[in-house]
């Protein structure tokens, strides 16, 4: 074992080639990337890092600088469960989730990256292995696309290998919303997977008003119908639209997908390793969720989130995000026929071209 000696921070601003959309966010140009590297007293260095839609990245960013090396300094490297605790009260006055706990899951990550590579192990093989194969869909920011374009990206995204897609919903009217998700199974064809995701935009009644008017479209989900703090709505919505619903990217703590999961709240939970505590909590919950017999999704962090659903038996969609870094790193993730593969490399194998990123500094 070998403690940890320093820490390093990054913040980053990254242009998107196409402006994106959806029906909370509004217009999305660029996102925020915030790394965190961890070296020990050995020489090794493990990386992670979380993202934003375009706010709060400066927070998490002095977050990581200013609060954690000092709760960290000097602890054991693969001691990720202690780490994980001592920050987590360490910072819990202040924290209990927003910008707090993003930067937590930076760090974990990084922790974890670094244990795999001192073990000499793939991430997902440490983590217990499954399989490296993962089914993987293509997640678009794509509200605004008229329907043609909408096309023409689900087009693109199938030449690229994907086998899966998702769309956004959340119109301003659900008539709208029905032509598109109509337009795209016709261009699909029965029985592709296809899912859509609303953003929260809804209340309860319209929710279930949306889900049983999508009905008859096979969709495999409808992701977020309503606000995150409404847990009996999502149960409503479950029970009554008669269609399985994905939610938890903007869950923060294993408790709160606790009280969704007991509360029979949804059908596929769907943390986001970036933002729910890291990858010590991320596989809590996908554990949490195979007990009560759930298949576990994935929001946002694609290259390092295939090796956490290739450790689960209930593992469903692993989501390939609009955020993509495939231009900063040097090794994007692999597809072959709809599956995203778990690479062999050491640790979760994500390697930054920090000279690129350094001309986006933010």
């Amino acid at each position: 074992m070998a403690a940890i000696k320093s820490t390093e921070t990054g913040l980053y601003r990254i242009p998107l080639a196409a402006t994106l959309s959806d029906s909370t966010h509004g217009e999305i140009r660029a996102f925020e990337l915030v790394t965190c590297r961890v070296r020990d007293c050995d020489g090794a260095e493990g990386v992670g890092y979380t993202y934003t839609v375009g706010r709060h990245g400066g927070a998490i960013a002095d977050i990581l600088r200013r609060e954690i090396p000092q709760l960290i300094e000097g602890c054991e490297a693969d001691d990720t469960e202690a780490i994980w605790h001592r920050v987590w009260w360490g910072l819990h006055y202040g924290g209990r989730g927003g910008p707090t706990v993003l930067a937590q899951s930076a760090l974990d990550i990084a922790l974890w990256d670094l244990k795999a590579r001192r073990a000499n192990l793939p991430l997902f093989r440490l983590l217990g292995g499954f399989d490296a194969r993962v089914p993987c869909y293509a997640g678009g920011i794509d509200l605004d696309l008229p329907v043609e374009a909408l096309v023409k990206q689900t087009d693109d995204n199938l030449a690229k290998g994907f086998r899966a897609i998702k769309m956004k919903v959340g119109r301003p009217d659900l008539k709208s919303d029905i032509a598109r998700v109509e337009a795209m199974r016709n261009h699909l064809g029965d029985g592709f997977p296809l899912m859509v995701d609303a953003n929260m935009k809804w209340t309860v009644e319209e929710a279930i008003r949306a889900a049983r008017a999508l009905q008859p479209y096979d969709l495999t989900w409808l992701e977020e119908p309503t606000v995150p703090d409404d847990v009996a709505g999502h149960a409503r919505i479950l029970s009554a639209g008669g269609m399985p619903v994905a939610a938890g990217e903007n869950l923060r703590t294993l408790w709160e997908f606790k009280a969704y999961i007991a509360a029979g709240a949804l059908s596929y939970p769907e943390p986001d390793v970036t933002n729910c505590g890291g990858v010590s909590v991320f596989m809590k919950i996908a554990r949490l969720a195979e007990a009560f017999n759930l298949p576990v999704t994935s929001h946002g962090a694609h290259d390092i989130t295939v090796h956490l659903l290739a450790a689960c038996p209930n593992r469903s969609y692993l989501e390939a995000h609009g955020f993509g870094l495939d231009h900063y790193i040097e090794h994007p993730m692999t597809l072959d026929k709809g599956m995203a593969l778990a690479p062999s490399r050491l640790g979760h194998g994500v390697t930054f071209d920090w000279t690129a990123l350094s001309r986006l500094a933010a």
